[in-house]
């Protein structure tokens, strides 16, 4: 399949060129192997974000009356995002391979900073630094550092998990998440869960053992509400879609907004920056969780089929260089940034429609959020280092 790749039609004649010049004869050189297609789909994504952030914040009162503060904020986070991907994109990846302890090192004292008084409560969580105008949320960064830590774990035991290496996989994921969750950050916790199932299933390991891990974290999040761990409105948010009718009234308020809101555009929506419940301010944190409600309102089921077209092509794509990875690290890296993809999309789009309990997750590359932006960016150049190597 890869020679394939390599001889399938000409490229128009500049690009050749130009590649020529940077990678001279070598047919290994990464330059001719990054996939256009995931970038596009990624650019195209930042971009719709931007105008749903925009279209959701333009009437948001703030302090200073710029109805474009959110936009402006949104702008800088994907530029940096942007330069993160291709710095992630053109170091070379043993390097990046290289540094995972220590950028794991750095998360977990992030992380256990962010729950002492330096840390910054909002939104019913401790789970952000202020630093100036902007709030930076370690978790999201840990996220990456978590997948780089875990492929390190399998593919040391040479891709089947040993019981050893098992053990070291839930402690990989089981610090981060007890200071995640002491926040608390349920949500957040969940995409963690998510991660370590993927990665530690590609890896080969037992089905009895994976059957334990999944028992496991089903155990900690039912002793994580018994214990007092989160406050009652968060739990009734959680658990609001499996009854809404006697769910908490502002949660029932909130879940009745939403679905009205995606249901009110129809097939071509009302138009950008005409939705109802967008202008009125009806649904809550609208240019964070719920931007979805603003796709669905204001350009109906073709926006929604748009975004969740790019989104699935974005995945698709990571699913690919999964398979065409080089070697078991990448493919496992590849595996656990597809996993933090299609479970933050999945949760997401579906609370926002009443069928998937309400926690807090971003759509991402759509939703306001700087740290959220730029740790995906990041995860996706990781993604495209992989795949401009893999010849190496």
């Amino acid at each position: 399949m890869s020679a394939i790749g390599l001889t399938r039609g000409p490229r128009p004649l500049t690009q050749r060129r130009w590649v020529d010049r940077v990678a001279g004869d070598d047919r290994s050189a990464p330059i001719r192997h990054v996939d256009v297609v995931l970038f596009a789909a990624t650019i195209s994504l930042i971009g719709l974000g931007l105008l749903f952030v925009y279209s959701a914040t333009r009437k948001v009162p703030t302090l200073d009356s710029d109805p474009s503060v959110y936009l402006k904020k949104q702008v800088i986070a994907a530029t940096v995002g942007l330069v993160a991907m291709v710095v992630l994109a053109v170091v070379d990846l043993r390097r990046i391979r290289g540094a995972t302890w220590l950028w794991y090192g750095i998360g977990i004292l992030a992380l256990a900073l962010v729950i002492s008084p330096v840390g910054s409560f909002a939104k019913g969580a401790q789970a952000w630094f202020q630093v100036g105008p902007v709030q930076v949320q370690p978790s999201e960064f840990m996220k990456l550092a978590v997948i780089l830590a875990l492929a390190a774990v399998a593919c040391r035991d040479g891709g089947a998990l040993s019981g050893r290496g098992m053990a070291a996989c839930v402690a990989v994921v089981g610090l981060p998440l007890a200071l995640i969750m002491l926040q608390p950050d349920l949500g957040t916790g969940l995409v963690f869960l998510m991660i370590v199932l993927a990665v530690t299933t590609a890896s080969g390991v037992r089905a009895r053992v994976l059957v334990g891990l999944v028992i496991m974290g089903i155990a900690v999040t039912i002793a994580a509400f018994n214990l007092g761990v989160f406050k009652q409105y968060q739990i009734d948010r959680f658990t609001s879609f499996l009854n809404p009718d006697k769910g908490a009234a502002d949660v029932a308020y909130n879940l009745e907004q939403s679905v009205a809101a995606i249901g009110s555009g129809g097939i071509q929506g009302r138009g950008l920056f005409n939705g109802v419940q967008n202008e009125l301010g009806y649904v809550p944190e609208q240019h964070t969780d719920f931007i979805f409600t603003v796709v669905g309102e204001e350009l109906g089921f073709f926006g929604g089929v748009l975004t969740i077209g790019l989104l699935g092509v974005v995945m698709w794509r990571v699913w690919r260089v999964a398979q065409l990875a080089g070697d078991l690290s990448g493919t496992l890296c590849c595996v656990g940034v597809l996993a933090m993809l299609a479970f933050q999309v999945f949760e997401n789009i579906g609370m926002t429609m009443g069928i998937m309990p309400i926690t807090g997750i971003p759509l991402p590359l759509v939703s306001y959020g700087n740290s959220a932006l730029i740790g995906t960016c990041a995860a996706l150049g990781l993604v495209q280092s992989i795949h401009m190597r893999r010849f190496q």
